[in-house]
């Protein structure tokens, strides 16, 4: 799907109270919700062996934290460059609506923030590694 449509639907929602739209175009198809002021746009199909599955994906954190997953089937990063610092380690104290990571998927960097207030317990998945679909990314206690 055309990038620039896209951003067309983004700016049209953005525009509206449409709080989810999903559009299919062929095999594309896209799904763009909005949390709070922001909006992630998200792919709705993925190809196969597009992620990992098996014995070496993680397992989540047994303590009982909250769990971010991942909103779509992407590659996971913790920081916006290879230069820059992750936007968290593990014992860092976030506030609602900060980012925690970013999983690009289709070209977009898409910014994963924290749903929840709390402490980082667990990051769950090395960066640079594919993600699926509502994977635990991240534990929050």
């Amino acid at each position: 799907m055309d990038i620039r449509k896209v951003k067309k639907l983004i700016e049209l929602m953005e525009e509206s109270d449409i709080a989810e739209i999903e559009v299919k175009e062929g095999e594309d198809a896209v799904r763009i919700n909005r949390y709070g002021s922001g909006v992630v746009a998200t792919p709705v199909a993925a190809s196969a062996g597009s992620a990992p599955s098996g014995p070496s994906a993680p397992k989540p954190s047994a303590s009982g934290g909250h769990l971010v997953r991942a909103a779509m089937v992407g590659t996971f990063y913790r920081a916006p460059s290879p230069e820059s610092p992750p936007y968290v380690d593990v014992g860092d104290r976030v506030r609602v609506g900060d980012t925690l990571c970013i999983i690009e998927s289709m070209k977009m960097m898409n910014e994963i923030k924290a749903d929840r207030a709390g402490r980082i317990e667990a990051i769950l998945v090395e960066n640079g590694q594919p993600v699926e679909f509502d994977q635990p990314i991240i534990t929050i206690s």
